[in-house]
């Protein structure tokens, strides 16, 4: 296939197309676009790609295209060697899902409530998602049926083989309906691994995706942890302290460069927006003018930007931090050229940080944390920019005019240059004031960085407990949230949001129990007061968790 092929190419179905568009979605990586026609047309695969690439959405997007949303009882099953991956594949399937009317997956993993898993198959579920121990476990009961399953997927097989489960999921597969679909995913391909294909794949296709595990060594790479709704002041901070010729600023959608383009200008930045909507003409007029200097920073899709070569730039933002790896590392790829240094800085949300080590993990380099540029170094960088423009203008403009009005208006106001100045200089300054406020953004950054310290106690209280073999040695406080079944809430969404928002691995929060207006968790006790109220802040499915002890609820 060519290097032209986008989405709507490869006969997904337009609820599936739809989906995408929304999420931002617009060229297939490697593995996507040579897996999902295979898989459309019911062959059996082996994918051989790395972490990051896209794996997910290269089995998700056909598997779901073929569903038949009236049949109940489990069509496809995923097995991921871990909990987490788990719950990430389940998301993803959730989220491409979402013009599906009717449908339902379940993450099916050890250390989760049995009732809540037994409570998902009852109810019907078309995609079961789960490590091979809980399955096998569900099979021995009979409380998972696979005679109807039309797709088996093994996702990160050598994981599995290397967590020592290659032989449950022998067992798995081999229950499975013979003219089941197989399609396994794999990093590598080992000896054992290798076997299992030959003996349960059907005359399988095979894919191998040469993954780039290196980006430009001159670039300096970097991320900014933040809320989604402190991206715009967060950007327009880097734009004011950061050292930079030109910029690209990458976003998801072709909406977005329209948006945040315009409200760049509105804040006094050259910008322009370049996306796959606008004619020919106007994005080679826009590429022209970033090259001549009448634009420093334009805002762009992935699509948007192919073939953009443009000397000058040196600073990628990632306002959206991208899917999977590899076009990361094309947009990156656009600075630091030709021996030249260049910067790309992520802005990173909290459910956001799986993409984050992804792409740490494909690329093999470690991206740097940075912190929101402060109010005082805003101030300082308008200061110097100010005191350019003064010396500028006394060694190029004219300013005889001005001196004789100067003696004027201390005559006529009887004031002297003292008094005046601070008043032409407040007059001067225009957009651009030299006196920065701090915003409630930087405020709440400042107060969670102070709090960064009780965070790490808790996390590693956390740690030392695993060191004593969870949950037996642990204590543990049991809190009601105020989100529940009737909200949509998942088991996954409340271990995401608290493991996000308190910098906790997931394994160290303890049973969550699903009510329908409510529900309860168990984390360590002892919370710090300012772990505390983050947590009560913290939403799921747009509710405030209003977290409280459940013996005081």
């Amino acid at each position: 296939m060519s290097d032209s092929i986008v989405f709507s190419d490869l006969s997904l179905p337009p609820s599936i197309l739809k989906t995408l568009k929304n999420l931002g979605y617009e060229i297939p990586t490697p593995i996507q676009k040579e897996s999902i026609p295979l898989l459309m047309n019911g062959r059996d695969l082996i994918g051989q790609a790395q972490t990051g690439t896209g794996k997910t959405a290269a089995f998700a997007l056909p598997i779901l295209s073929r569903l038949d949303v009236s049949q109940k009882s489990p069509q496809i099953l995923v097995l991921t060697p871990t909990r987490e991956l788990a719950i990430q594949v389940s998301e993803a399937f959730q989220a491409y899902a979402r013009h599906l009317k009717g449908f339902h997956v379940l993450p099916v993993y050890g250390g989760q409530s049995y009732t809540i898993q037994l409570n998902g198959l009852k109810r019907g579920v078309h995609v079961v998602v789960g490590t091979p121990g809980r399955i096998l476990d569900h099979l021995r009961r009979e409380t998972l049926k696979i005679d109807e399953l039309r797709t088996v997927v093994l996702d990160e097989a050598d994981e599995m083989l290397n967590m020592g489960f290659i032989e449950d999921v022998e067992k798995i597969i081999s229950g499975a309906p013979k003219t089941c679909q197989i399609a396994m995913f794999s990093a590598t391909m080992p000896g054992p691994v290798r076997r299992i294909a030959k003996l349960y794949l059907k005359s399988p296709s095979e894919i191998k995706i040469e993954s780039k595990t290196t980006t430009v060594e001159s670039v300096e790479q970097r991320y900014l942890l933040l809320n989604n709704n402190q991206k715009l002041e967060a950007l327009t901070r880097l734009l004011e302290v950061e050292n930079y010729d030109g910029v690209l600023v990458f976003v998801r959608t072709k909406s977005a460069t329209a948006e945040i383009s315009e409200k760049l200008e509105a804040r006094g930045f050259a910008a322009a927006a370049l996306n796959g909507d606008m004619s020919q003409m106007l994005r080679e007029r826009t590429v022209n003018h970033l090259k001549k200097r009448k634009l420093d920073i334009v805002v762009a899709t992935d699509v948007a930007a192919r073939g953009l070569d443009v000397d000058r730039l040196s600073l990628v933002i990632n306002y959206d931090i991208p899917h999977d790896v590899e076009p990361y590392i094309h947009r990156i790829g656009r600075t630091g050229r030709a021996g030249r240094e260049g910067k790309a800085i992520l802005l990173v949300t909290p459910r956001e940080k799986r993409l984050l080590r992804d792409i740490e993990r494909a690329t093999k380099q470690k991206i740097e944390p940075t912190q929101l540029p402060s109010s005082q170094e805003i101030g300082r960088k308008r200061a110097e920019l100010f005191k350019e423009r003064v010396l500028q203008t006394f060694a190029n403009q004219p300013l005889h005019f001005f001196t004789e009005h100067l003696k004027e208006l201390k005559k006529d106001l009887n004031m002297s240059l003292e008094e005046l100045a601070p008043a032409l200089l407040f007059l001067a300054q225009k957009d651009q004031s030299l006196q920065v406020e701090k915003s409630i953004s930087e405020l709440k950054y400042a107060q969670k960085e102070e709090s960064q310290e009780s965070r790490e106690k808790l996390s590693g209280k956390a740690k030392s407990l695993r060191k004593r073999k969870l949950p037996g040695n642990v204590k543990f406080d049991c809190y009601r949230v105020e989100v529940g079944k009737r909200h949509k809430a998942r088991v996954g969404d409340i271990v995401g949001a608290i493991a996000n928002e308190a910098d906790i691995e997931s394994q160290f929060i303890g049973n969550i129990r699903l009510y329908d207006d409510y529900s309860t968790v168990e984390l360590p006790e002892g919370m710090p007061k300012e772990i505390f109220h983050l947590l009560k802040k913290t939403h799921i499915r747009q509710r405030k968790l209003n977290l409280r002890l459940l013996a005081e609820a």
